[in-house]
């Protein structure tokens, strides 16, 4: 196996505290977490037994990236990003480290997804044929799969564990959760970034047409978690060809979840060994969002 392969890490000297669908998150001393985004893959929730090279670094530079961006819109968790700042004992795991992790504070996680949709698709368009709603919010009649939205719309679900599906909650049940005050920041933060992020990424040639973004307290103050905007937590489109009223092909998975529809994949583990030239151009996908949005080789 390759060495730009990380499937797993096994850092001894820390304590492991979960293994994702993609991150592993270790305990630093006691307020600190370091997280590790390795090469793993999941579609449908089921982790494929491939990896696909070089995209956690994709991913977690492509966070490092936004959250420099939105800095001043709300503070972030990160503490350190190369190896040499982190903890000595970490020193000797730079080859599974660097380029893919990050030093953070450790934040007590809200119990929501912040989810935001600028576009109506998957499954919201979904609710919005059966209902003319998504998550609550009445839109207008007759609009056609894949439009631009007039206004995005925070669109909250719960968190569910590993392997389960998350689900869609309304405005007033995230306000049940977290009162009213959290909620209206944490609305007003989320709906902010995604603009920001959305209007620069589509100067970069990429439609952002929906997203997750994740957010924590670290001493009665909110910051923003995990990762940010990349191709995993976020629905993005190429604009070249951008046309209204059916799916779009997209920057993330969709050679991967096309090739398993294909063979007729039962979305239920085991999952299929990934052939060579899937893993490839899934690999060209990530990377081409990278290089778009950073103006940078990867690193």
């Amino acid at each position: 196996m390759s060495k730009s392969y990380v499937i797993e890490t096994d850092i001894k000297e820390l304590k492991l505290l979960s293994r994702g669908k993609v991150r592993d998150i270790y305990e630093v001393e006691g307020d600190k977490l370091l997280l590790v985004t390795t090469d793993r893959i999941s579609a449908y929730d089921v982790i494929m037994p491939d990896p696909i090279e070089d995209k956690g670094k994709i991913l977690n530079q492509i966070t490092l990236f936004w959250m420099d961006m939105f800095k001043d819109i709300v503070p972030n968790h990160l503490i350190a990003s190369d190896v040499e700042d982190y903890p000595e004992v970490l020193h000797k795991y730079r080859d599974q480290l660097e380029g893919r992790s990050v030093l953070v504070k450790k934040a007590q996680p809200l119990p929501i997804e912040c989810i935001v949709r600028g576009y109506i698709t998957g499954s919201g368009w979904k609710d919005y044929l059966a209902t003319g709603e998504v998550s609550g919010h009445k839109l207008p009649a007759g609009l056609q799969e894949s439009d631009m939205l007039e206004q995005p719309l925070f669109t909250p679900s719960t968190k569910a564990d590993l392997g389960e599906h998350d689900e869609n909650i309304t405005v007033d049940k995230a306000m049940e959760m977290l009162g009213s005050d959290l909620l209206e920041k944490v609305q007003d933060v989320t709906l902010s970034i995604y603009r920001r992020g959305r209007d620069y990424a589509r100067e970069k040639g990429i439609i952002i047409a929906d997203t997750k973004f994740e957010f924590g307290i670290v001493d009665g103050e909110l910051i923003l978690i995990d990762e940010v905007l990349t191709p995993d937590s976020s629905r993005f489109w190429p604009m070249e060809g951008y046309e209204p009223g059916k799916s779009q092909p997209s920057f993330d998975k969709q050679y991967l979840r096309d090739w398993l529809t294909e063979i007729k994949f039962n979305k239920q583990p085991p999952a299929p060994k990934i052939p060579a030239d899937i893993a490839a151009r899934t690999r060209q996908k990530y990377m081409e969002a990278f290089t778009l949005l950073t103006g940078k080789e990867l690193g």
